[in-house]
């Protein structure tokens, strides 16, 4: 099919809705002939078929609303035949992580070896990050734990959100990273204290200096979900693409938070404190079909770039994450990012500020790869992020 097709299905329903995309010059009209498990299309003389994967099977009397959009393509929504199948789990950190097991943590961005073989005797979830404004809310006496710290010891590993935390101790692999002292901001501005505070505090990987975390005491080092990578100390690294890492960690966040806390709005935060997106989770049970077809034009509409399609030939399948989101960068959006802060029902995410900026860059490359009629909704951009399972 020369100008391949994009088929969005959402499990819950069993629907779908089919792009199929104009080739460089398309000859009208257009005859477009939907099978259980392939489509084609005649026309000028000439037919194209493609072949869907085997776990999709469409009903070809289902379909509806069949509509041309200029620089999209054909419109065409129906029904499956048959249920997908379900989407395997996403193993997050929090599920993977167990105690009395031997754990590397790696550097994503090189693979140079942070912490070797640490065991860990706890595994244990942090609360929120508001705990202590909320324990403020619930005691009628003051706060019992004011004075107390959520450090883990040596053989600890403390779970947050988008963090865990580990014990520096005398780890040798631990990058060094310098300690700005609580009494640095005092001949200075708050402002500059608190930046200044910020930069000395970043744990940097030795080898490619990206930034993995920060050291939140002498002793407790915090690394960001996004920025390392840790598995068993029996299991062998494999390198994993930028892009779709982030894309996958940020995903299973979301997901992960949407169900423990029932919130589908989010604030992206740097470790700067600043916002930098605003994102608003609509499902996470979408399966995307694509195929690129043999036009020259299937460029414009290659929705995860080279990382996760097929050069040619068949049809690849994803499960993915849709959301809708804003940038919030140069003070673009202030009111509503302030509005949101305000807002008890979103809830804050931090990354270090280059991921954010990484995160947003994926999000608007995505966007525009998708046919023009589906890049927004209100006035919130769409942007479908892959989940690796």
């Amino acid at each position: 099919m020369a100008g391949g097709f994009l088929l969005e299905i959402r499990r819950g329903t069993q629907s779908a809705l089919l792009v199929i995309r104009e080739a460089d010059r398309p000859s009208w009209p257009v005859d477009v002939s939907v099978a259980a498990d392939c489509l084609e299309v005649r026309s000028g003389g000439s037919c194209e078929a493609a072949a869907l994967p085997a776990e999709v099977r469409l009903a070809p009397s289902s379909c509806r609303g069949l509509r041309r959009l200029p620089g999209d393509g054909l419109h065409l929504r129906m029904r499956l035949s048959r249920p997908p199948p379900s989407a395997d789990l996403v193993c997050t950190v929090r599920e993977s992580l167990k105690p009395q097991k031997n754990y590397v943590v790696y550097c994503q961005s090189c693979g140079d070896i942070i912490v070797k073989d640490r065991k860990f005797l706890r595994v244990l979830p942090l609360p929120s990050e508001n705990w202590s404004a909320l324990v403020e809310e619930w005691c009628c006496h003051p706060n019992p734990f004011a004075r107390s710290t959520l450090h883990p010891q040596h053989d600890d590993c403390f779970l947050g959100d988008t963090f865990f935390l580990l014990n520096s101790g005398n780890e040798s692999h631990v990058p060094e990273s310098p300690m700005c002292c609580s009494e640095t901001g005092h001949h200075a501005s708050q402002s500059s204290s608190y930046l200044k505070s910020k930069e000395n505090t970043r744990v940097i990987c030795k080898r490619c200096k990206t930034m993995l975390g920060e050291a939140v005491s002498s002793d407790t080092i915090k690394y960001y979900v996004t920025e390392v990578i840790i598995q068993p100390s029996e299991a062998s690294f494999s390198p994993t693409p930028r892009s779709q890492f982030v894309q996958s960690m940020v995903a299973q966040c979301l997901v992960e938070l949407s169900s423990a806390r029932s919130t589908f709005r989010f604030t992206v935060k740097g470790d700067n404190g600043k916002i930098y997106i605003l994102i608003w989770l609509l499902n996470s049970d979408t399966l995307l079909v694509e195929s690129l077809g043999s036009s020259s034009s299937h460029s414009v509409f290659t929705l995860f770039g080279d990382i996760f399609m097929p050069s040619s030939g068949p049809a690849g399948t994803w499960n993915a994450v849709k959301v809708l989101y804003q940038p919030c960068i140069k003070s673009r959006n202030k009111d509503l990012a302030d509005a949101w802060e305000n807002d008890i029902g979103v809830h804050p995410i931090k990354f270090p500020s280059e991921t954010c900026l990484e995160l947003l860059l994926i999000l608007g490359l995505s966007t525009t790869s998708l046919p023009p009629s589906l890049r927004r909704m209100n006035s919130f951009q769409l942007y479908s992020t892959s989940v690796v399972y």
